[in-house]
């Protein structure tokens, strides 16, 4: 997997290592992973709602503090959802004139 945890305080490192565990041990499980996703993605919605917003600068130079921490760190947290076209990447689709409903 491409993230490094040791780059992360100790208590961040461990629940990195549980996470990559926890999808390694789903790898073959396309369901088990999107619960995994859900899971996280939950988490990470909470913890902005209900943690993060209320830790937002108050001032300008704690704003300038954190945006140039935000660039210098890489960026945003964000969790990307796939599109749909992307599920159908996989989907093997027949040729249109073996699947024309006229025939």
């Amino acid at each position: 997997m491409s993230v490094d945890p040791s780059t992360y305080p100790e208590d961040l490192q461990a629940i990195a290592t549980l996470v990559q565990d926890a999808a390694i041990g789903r790898k073959d499980d396309c369901l088990s992973l999107l619960s995994l996703l859900r899971l996280l993605e939950a988490l990470h919605r909470d913890i902005r709602e209900h943690l993060f917003q209320d830790t937002l600068p108050r001032n300008r130079q704690n704003l300038y503090a954190l945006l140039r921490d935000i660039e210098a760190n890489g960026g945003w947290p964000y969790i990307h959802r796939m599109k749909i076209r992307r599920l159908l990447d996989n989907v093997p689709m027949p040729d249109d004139a073996e699947s024309s409903p006229l025939d």
